[in-house]
């Protein structure tokens, strides 16, 4: 396998201590992508528009946003609780690729990739706001990729899940016997899909070889979505 070239590209990874943040860091910088990693709160309104001030001019946005995710019932899921889930993961989203788009569009060049979840792929208990703001995240990517297409701009996103990352899948989780009968019944893989093979396609997404690639949810979850 070709592995993705990022030599010159200049990459903002947000919530780059957390989540997917680490690792895609990590691989970027070694596929030669010169790394811009803000770990900021990005829940101030304020705060997305400042973090690409400092980034100065990008060639990828990598939107990397994630909260621990709820586990209320549907009917105890509160409205403090919906605002969070939706002021951490989608609004800021909305504001940093509002605020990214202009230069990209002018100089027909760019790339934003959403590492986005599965869970808005397919129904989960007791994970109704969590769900809701991952589904407004991918509503989100596919009509901004379809309307920036036109100009040469790349807009996509990775729904994942069974992925292993410390926001999720810590390991007192994957040392427990009921989380691995869960991951032997539920994902064909029959394992946790690495954070390195994950960031590597992420890098794949990022380069200039995915340039056909306009407003698409790229599953990664081991086949979880497809049971």
């Amino acid at each position: 396998m070709t592995m993705p070239d990022l030599a010159g590209k200049r990459v903002l990874i947000t919530q780059a201590d957390a989540f997917m943040g680490p690792t895609l860091c990590e691989v970027f910088a070694e596929l030669g992508a010169q790394v811009v990693a803000d770990t900021r709160s990005l829940w101030p309104p304020e705060a997305p528009a400042a973090a690409l001030a400092e980034a100065g001019d990008i060639d990828v946005l990598l939107l990397n946003l994630a909260v621990p995710a709820p586990t209320s019932g549907v009917t105890d899921a509160t409205d403090e609780e919906w605002a969070h889930v939706f002021g951490h993961m989608v609004d800021p989203m909305a504001r940093l690729v509002r605020v990214a788009l202009p230069a990209m569009i002018a100089r027909r060049a760019g790339k934003i990739l959403l590492m986005g979840s599965a869970s808005a792929l397919r129904g989960m208990k007791r994970t109704s706001s969590y769900s809701a703001a991952r589904g407004a995240q991918l509503a989100y990517i596919q009509a901004v990729g379809v309307e920036v297409a036109p100009h040469n701009v790349q807009v996509n996103a990775i729904a994942q899940n069974f992925v292993d990352n410390p926001t999720y899948f810590p390991p007192e989780v994957q040392a427990l016997p009921a989380f691995q009968e869960r991951l032997r019944r539920e994902v064909p893989l029959g394992r946790l899909v690495s954070p390195r093979e994950d960031a590597l396609f992420a890098a794949f997404l990022c380069s200039d070889a995915a340039a056909c690639f306009v407003g698409q949810v790229f599953p990664v979850c081991g086949g979880w979505v497809a049971r």
